[in-house]
């Protein structure tokens, strides 16, 4: 049985190749204004680290970034294979440990939260999507074809008064 592969958006093409070309000539930190990380996953494959940068938000002493492709993001498929991850974020590299989420309503949870902190820059994403109202009935149907992992790390690495770096 032969197998179709689904190319990615126009929008997700675009940002791709920002990505390539553009964000490598910044410090992760900078970027965005300290919205972007470094995310390195062991390539399920090759075994090789493989980077990619992501938006991500900071909440309760962990970092979440969602996959706007979903499940087939090849960073997630990484963390699928092997959990374990370098993140380079606000000047420091931290290893955690990635437990992907599935669960819509958490990641309609996500994007409130984001919506809620970047509200311009998520809606132009939500547009991306075709999403013009942004209610949590949207979110949720979005939510069901993207993905999510939220990145732990062990305790050493947070400040243990404010369970922050």
């Amino acid at each position: 049985m032969t197998q179709t592969h689904r190319s990615p958006s126009l929008p997700w093409r675009l940002m791709r190749f920002l990505n390539r070309h553009l964000m490598p000539k910044t410090r992760p930190e900078v970027r965005l204004g300290g919205l972007v990380l470094l995310l390195t996953t062991t390539g399920r494959k090759s075994g090789l680290p493989r980077q990619t940068r992501l938006q991500y938000e900071k909440e309760e002493g962990m970092i979440f970034v969602a996959a706007a492709r979903g499940q087939q993001a090849d960073w997630f498929r990484n963390i699928l294979a092997n959990p374990h991850v370098e993140v380079q974020v606000d000047g420091q590299a931290l290893r955690g440990l990635a437990e992907p989420i599935a669960d819509p309503m958490r990641i309609a949870d996500f994007l409130e939260l984001r919506l809620k902190r970047h509200p311009l820059m998520i809606r132009l994403m939500l547009l991306s999507h075709g999403l013009v109202k942004t209610n949590r009935a949207h979110l949720e149907r979005l939510a069901a074809n993207l993905a999510m992992v939220a990145i732990r790390f062990p305790a050493d690495a947070l400040d243990s008064k404010s369970g922050e770096w």
